[in-house]
Order: structure tokens, then C-alpha cells, then sequence
């Protein structure tokens, strides 16, 4: 069944070598066609080094033609999954967004650091093209999110098929601050992490919460309703809690049970930057709710993370490793570790047991 579609872009070389030497562009552009033609009509059948025949057909092509005949090799190749995949990664990083960007949204043979390879060295205009992808790995939203202009991290944020790192999220936060619909878009993501969420309706405006409320009305009661960074003030909301959290803190549970949570884990798993699994750990060492410690830890200042540490007898070293994982998280600029050192050594533990008082007394508070 393959054997004639196997000869025929063999058959095709003479002719082509032909057309390179002496045709006029018409002539190339239909040599282009029937190539185009020959490898759609058969491409389900042809072996792997069938396709890098016609990989190496069109390479030659491509150097001869015409930007509207490449773009119209683009749009034709782009869906199909055999696809020659030097031609296709040629396509992709050309300039020309009309060429390129049917591939980056369309091909599925691309891959991840093709991708990112594009992503981090073409134009707005590609990055746009990638976001619009059936799926995109937190790999490759990373450098969306890091390069994009407005218009990329919309579209990138209302892909349902994208992933975000937690490094992508933080950044996300950061520049939704004052912008209502990103804001919106970013807390109804639906794996956005607990720590990020509550850092995310902390900043946002009244229109942005009431749009979340809106569009879960059958949990509008548990979202965050009066977050406010002043008093640093925050309610738990079960439609910010993702399967990846759930599981961290069950775990953290099953651990504290067994008497096999102790400051060495804890330290453990800040340096490995797990996030949940440390503030689990950290509120069931200070015993205290998990969301008093989320709301502690997501603090603007370390103040909040030496005051549980030092309830919870914690040496330096561990106090240390919880800050940098939420400079890490955080994006923004180091603490001053050495500043915190001092203070965290003269912070005697009654006084930090009262300031955790309060705290807890602004938790049971009733909303604003």
C-alpha cells in the first residue's frame, strides 16, 4: 500500500533539482504543491525514513520559495501529526509570524524546548501563537509568563490546557496587581496554589472578589471575602485547596500522628520547597491552625515565620531554610538574613507566644 507513495518523492528528486537550478518561482511554488500534495495523501502510511525523504525535499524547497508559499506549507503541515519534523522546527523560528505561527499553535511535533527555544528569542506575535496550544507544560508557560506582553499572558491564562509552575503563578500575581480581569483569571485557575491564592485575594480589589464569588456561587460564602494585607487578615476557602495541597497536609497529619514530625523534617521539606508540606508542618509544631500559619507565612515581612518558629523551639538553620523558600516563592527582593538572625535570637519565646495569640484572635474574628 506504501510502495507507491514510497517512489514517488524519490521520483520527485530529478525534477526537483531541476526546478532549483533553472524554474521560475511558479515553478517552484507548484513543485512545492506536489510535494505537499503527495506527502498529505499518503502521510499515514510512510515509514520513518520516508519522512525524512520528504523532510529533506521540503528543506530544499523552503530555501527557494517565496513567504506566501511557506506560509501556505505552514498551515497545511501544521495539524498533521507524521509531519517532517526538521521542516516543521524550521517553520516554527521563522521570522515571519504568518509562517510560524500556524506551526506553534497547531503541531504537535513540537516539543517542550522547541518551544522554549522559540519562546525565550522570537516576537510577542510567536509568543502569542504558543499560548494558544492545546496544552503547554509549566515549562513553557514559564517563559510565557517571564517574556509575554499583556496580550500573551491573557490569552496563556485563558488556555484551559496550560500549566503554571509555582514560579509562574507568583509571577502571574505580580503582574495582575491593579489588573481586575487578569486578576480574576489567575484565582479561577484551578490549580493555583493555596499560599497564592490567599496572596492573590489579599491585593485584589472588591470588583475582583466579587467576580469569584460570582463565578463559584455555591461556595461564595468560603471565599475570602475581607483579606486585607493591613491586618493581614484572611478566611480559609476550600476552592483554593488543589489535590497537590490536600494530599501535602494529609501527609503532614499522618507524620505529626505518628510522632515522626520533628524539626529535622520540617527542615527537610522547606529545602526540598515544598511549600504546603512546610506550613503544615510548621502549624502543627506551633499548634496552630494551618491557615493562621498560611496567613503568618504569606506576610509581606519574616516577621510572621520566626514568630512560629520560635514557638515551636526551631534553631536558625531551619528558620533560614523557610525564608528562603518563601523568597524563592515570592520573586521578590532577599530578605536580610543576617537582620532576622538578630532578631529571631532576641525574641524570647513568651513574647512570641503573645503575638501568636493575636493572631489567632484575628483569625476567629467575624469579616468586616
Amino acid at each position: 500500500m506504501s510502495s507507491k507513495p514510497a517512489t514517488a518523492p524519490e521520483s520527485l528528486l530529478d525534477e526537483l533539482q531541476t526546478t532549483l537550478a533553472h524554474g521560475t518561482v511558479a515553478r517552484r511554488v507548484e513543485t512545492l504543491r506536489r510535494v505537499t500534495d503527495l506527502f498529505i495523501n499518503g502521510s499515514v502510511n510512510y515509514s520513518d525514513e520516508q519522512v525524512v525523504l520528504f523532510d529533506d525535499v521540503f528543506q530544499c524547497l523552503l530555501e527557494h520559495i517565496e513567504n506566501s508559499a511557506k506560509a501556505l506549507l505552514a498551515n497545511r503541515l501544521a495539524p498533521i501529526d507524521t509531519a517532517p519534523p526538521q521542516t516543521i522546527r524550521t517553520l516554527a523560528f521563522d521570522d515571519l509570524i504568518e509562517v510560524a505561527g500556524p506551526v506553534l499553535t497547531l503541531s504537535p511535533r513540537l516539543d517542550d524546548d522547541t518551544l522554549i527555544e522559540t519562546a525565550r528569542s522570537k516576537s510577542q506575535a510567536h509568543l502569542l501563537a504558543i499560548s494558544n496550544r492545546k496544552s503547554l507544560s509549566g515549562a513553557v508557560t514559564d517563559v510565557l509568563v517571564l517574556r509575554g506582553n499583556d496580550e500573551v499572558i491573557q490569552s496563556a491564562v485563558n488556555n484551559p490546557g496550560a500549566e503554571f509552575t509555582e514560579r509562574g503563578f507568583t509571577r502571574l500575581i505580580s503582574r495582575a496587581e491593579g489588573d481586575d480581569n487578569l486578576s480574576t483569571c489567575v484565582g479561577l485557575r484551578p490549580n493555583i496554589p493555596r499560599h497564592l491564592y490567599l496572596k492573590l485575594v489579599a491585593k485584589a480589589s472588591d470588583a475582583v472578589r466579587q467576580r469569584l464569588e460570582a463565578a463559584i456561587p455555591q461556595q461564595a460564602k468560603e471565599i475570602p471575602i475581607a483579606v486585607k494585607e493591613a491586618t493581614r487578615r484572611a478566611r480559609s476557602a476550600s476552592a483554593a485547596v488543589t489535590p497537590d495541597t490536600a494530599i501535602a497536609h494529609a501527609l503532614v497529619k499522618s507524620l505529626y500522628q505518628d510522632g515522626r514530625l520533628d524539626e529535622f523534617q520540617l527542615a527537610a521539606f522547606a529545602e526540598a520547597g515544598k511549600f504546603d508540606e512546610t506550613n503544615a508542618s510548621l502549624a502543627a509544631l506551633a499548634n496552630v491552625s494551618v491557615s493562621v500559619a498560611e496567613n503568618m507565612m504569606i506576610e509581606t515581612r519574616a516577621e510572621g515565620v520566626m514568630i512560629l518558629a520560635k514557638v515551636s523551639s526551631l534553631s536558625w538553620s531551619t528558620v533560614r531554610a523557610i525564608i528562603d523558600l518563601r523568597d524563592e516563592i515570592s520573586g521578590g527582593e532577599p530578605t536580610d538574613l543576617q537582620a532576622c538572625k538578630d532578631t529571631y535570637e532576641r525574641l524570647r519565646p513568651s513574647t512570641a507566644q503573645q503575638v501568636l495569640r493575636f493572631h489567632r484572635m484575628q483569625q476567629s474574628a467575624p469579616a468586616a
